[in-house]
């Protein structure tokens, strides 16, 4: 699982990193209102999306983890999906007229592209899950690597050639994802086994539920980004609702979620390792325990290093001093967001995928009332207090049954002791002078990085304990353990 989760980790990183690096450029090709324009219809492909996959994805990463009939509970996978995929892309290809009117006439193109290549992408979605649950990481990680470098390339030559710009992102990424899912097709080997049946049952009691689930709290975050740049129009002091919506979430986000690639790479790995866990077992409780400690200790770093930078890597990556303002304005809340995705994943491995999908419908329902009612009157400031309230909220719930489930027990004084001290370093590293170059940003990051560390061993954060636990993860055994292992060999000569 720790190695499993390194490579991820490592293939995350460098296509986050690619992933930013082209939205960087990007931003510069179409501006604010187009990657605002851009957001918008991805918003209604992620609907589109979450309709056509219907739950089955995690349907397939639950029920192939070390079971038998892998063959049979694919083959109904992939027949649940494509009946969702299909009926979803129709529904998308009709209403993309009626939903690009509200947007003066412009993505008319890039929704019927999305439809056009929904299918492929939903059962690339099913063989993914496959893959994950089997172990064939680095199998996984390649076509991964290739899908993004496809995407780039087709991209930037659509560009070139004069396409619409929101239109070449659009065809970019779904030829590569259609790209992806035939060779992942083509590499899917599984082995010959008697044919007992489809088990639809089976599939259709996990994925319905959460399915229904996820497609109306995908429907509701579609409907809270649609209304976004229109209810924000109506703020006194708004200029350009749809370029401000577009700094917001095609920007700041991006920056703010760069380092999840680490974390969800465990959090991918933790939904089948919990799965195959003996219920009232003691590897529940140690998984949940180790995994928020990781997620708090991470989150807290990503989040003070982010909030005391904020300003150099606007400056750097957009040229623009209100993207850093923002970053600084959402860095306090990254710990949340990182934890709640590691709490999730844990939630879904223990079989509670129902109850939290109650807990993101409630919270998406409360953040569409919240921003119908606040952007008006308080502008992008409203959008932060719905932001910081639903995932609060949503945390605080998903957490209180994680703890139920597992059976595991918190400690509170080592977060607030971890907060407290992290808050201390991005006090003292935003005093620094102010860097400009990626190698000042490479010097800053190790300051701030070593500084943190010693605080924390100050005051039993971290103990030798952990970094023992770290040493024997990546296979360093102690002096002790290898002095016992030589004279058991001694003793057996």
């Amino acid at each position: 699982m720790f190695y499993g989760a390194l490579l991820l980790t490592g293939a995350n990183l460098l296509l986050r990193l690619a992933g930013m690096g082209f939205q960087v450029y990007l931003s510069g090709q179409i501006g604010p209102a187009g990657i605002g324009l851009l957001h918008l219809v991805f918003s209604v492909r992620a609907l589109a999306f979450t309709l056509g996959l219907g739950g089955v994805r995690t349907a397939a990463l639950y029920l192939t983890a070390g079971r038998k009939g892998v063959r049979s509970i694919l083959r109904g996978c992939f027949q649940y999906s494509l009946a969702c995929s299909l009926t979803a892309a129709a529904g998308l290809w009709l209403l993309a007229p009626k939903l690009s009117a509200g947007w003066n006439g412009d993505g008319l193109e890039a929704l019927r592209a999305c439809a056009a290549f929904l299918p492929a992408s939903c059962l690339c979605g099913v063989l993914s899950g496959h893959f994950t649950a089997a172990g064939r990481i680095r199998t996984l990680v390649a076509v991964e690597f290739l899908e993004q470098g496809c995407a780039i390339a087709a991209t930037v030559f659509l560009l070139a050639g004069g396409v619409e710009g929101v239109l070449s992102v659009v065809l970019g990424g779904s030829l590569a994802a259609a790209a992806a899912f035939c060779v992942l097709l083509r590499l899917c080997r599984l082995p010959p086994e008697p044919d007992a049946g489809t088990p639809y049952r089976r599939i259709l009691c996990m994925a319905l539920p959460l399915g229904v689930s996820e497609s109306l709290r995908a429907g509701l975050n579609t409907v809270e980004n649609l209304i976004v740049p229109q209810r924000l129009a109506l703020y006194a002091g708004t200029v350009s609702a749809i370029a401000d919506y577009g700094v917001i979430c095609g920007m700041v986000f991006p920056i703010l979620m760069f380092p999840t690639a680490i974390l969800f790479s465990l959090a991918e790995l933790l939904v089948p390792e919990l799965s195959r866990c003996v219920p009232g077992g003691p590897r529940p409780p140690y998984l949940a325990k180790r995994g928020l400690r990781v997620a708090l200790l991470f989150g807290l770093w990503a989040s003070g290093f982010l909030f005391a930078a904020a300003g150099p890597l606007g400056e750097i990556l957009y040229h623009s001093e209100a993207v850093g303002a923002s970053l600084r304005l959402y860095a306090p809340l990254v710990p949340v967001l990182y934890m709640d995705a590691i709490v999730d994943a844990m939630c879904k491995g223990l079989g509670q995928q129902n109850a939290n999908a109650r807990y993101n419908l409630i919270t998406s329902l409360l953040d569409v009332v919240i921003l119908w009612v606040f952007l008006p009157r308080c502008g992008l400031g409203g959008y932060y207090f719905s932001f910081a309230v639903t995932h609060l909220l949503n945390f605080a719930l998903s957490l209180r049954r994680l703890v139920r489930t597992a059976k595991a027990s918190l400690s509170p004084g080592i977060a607030v002791r971890a907060a407290g001290a992290a808050a201390a370093v991005s006090w003292i590293s935003g005093m620094l002078p102010t860097w400009k170059t990626p190698l000042g940003g490479a010097a800053f990051a190790g300051y701030y990085t070593l500084l943190l560390g010693c605080f924390w061993t100050a005051l039993h954060v971290v103990e030798r304990e952990d970094l023992m636990w770290l040493l024997r993860l990546a296979g360093k055994p102690s002096v002790r353990t290898r002095a016992r292992s030589a004279g058991r060999a001694g003793r057996s000569k």
